[in-house]
């Protein structure tokens, strides 16, 4: 399992509470206290019995751009930890027994190829925050699952069970046996998101950052929704659109239903 280097410390509570054999060491730059959070995530790895060094840290050298590519940043890092990287579930982890009886309400997330790693990161937050399911992700032509998602997450990727799939329409095809509506997203399609029944188990569909969902991605969904623009921009990052349908898609209410 490949190492990754952390500096959010809330990303390292997270892990440290949820996967402590993960975690290889904590190093921190300063003596004493810091008066941070990093001071609780210190405090758990020495009740974890996981190392931890102070001293004067190397330069990261590294940050990442769209794609998960690298730049040179030349900061000098407070504090960072090892950490083995997350080896997601299995789809049968993720979505309910299809065995069972029509699932409840809920949420799950499908993307499909998004490229920026804080978009990913993001969209993790969001989904812990508001309790979403599980998360589907492509294999290819994606982010992939680095230190920046892991930060800007700020904990997610420890809480929201999550699936790397090399064919996303037989993921759909597996979520809709597992008794999953497949609620596509895109600025084109004429059903608003407050129309959208959400008393349902639904996967919701994120497209990639400039070009949307794949023509086959869009094919498997049963029904395809728009956030309405309520002034003079038309559009919104995906990261940013996803929080507001999350919220939406998550909140008690009445049954909706199409006019």
């Amino acid at each position: 399992m490949a190492m990754i280097q952390i500096h959010n410390p809330h990303s390292v509570l997270a892990a440290i509470e949820n996967r402590p054999q993960a975690v290889k060491e904590i190093r921190i730059r300063v003596q004493g206290k810091t008066g941070t959070a990093w001071d609780q995530v210190v405090a758990a790895a020495e009740v974890a019995r996981i190392p931890v060094v102070r001293g004067e840290l190397p330069k990261s050298g590294r940050r990442q751009q769209r794609g998960g590519g690298e730049r040179k940043s030349g900061r000098q890092d407070h504090a960072l930890a090892s950490i083995e990287e997350h080896s997601g579930a299995s789809l049968t982890k993720i979505f309910p027994n299809s065995q069972s009886e029509q699932p409840a309400p809920g949420l799950w997330i499908a993307l499909d190829c998004l490229q920026d790693p804080h978009n990913v990161g993001a969209i993790f937050r969001t989904a812990a925050f508001f309790g979403v399911c599980g998360i589907v992700m492509t294999r290819d032509k994606s982010a992939p699952m680095s230190a920046t998602v892991y930060d800007v997450a700020a904990g997610g990727v420890e809480s929201v069970p999550f699936a790397i799939e090399t064919n996303l329409s037989r993921t759909l095809d597996a979520a809709k046996k597992a008794g999953l509506w497949v609620l596509g997203t895109s600025e084109h399609a004429e059903l608003d998101l407050g129309k959208v029944d959400r008393d349902r188990p639904w996967l919701l569909v994120l497209g990639n950052e400039e070009k949307g969902m794949r023509k086959l991605t869009q094919s498997k969904c049963d029904m395809t929704c728009r956030l309405t623009p309520q002034g003079d921009v038309t559009s919104l990052n995906v990261s940013v659109a996803a929080g507001v349908m999350i919220s939406q898609l998550t909140m008690p209410g009445d049954r909706f239903t199409e006019d």
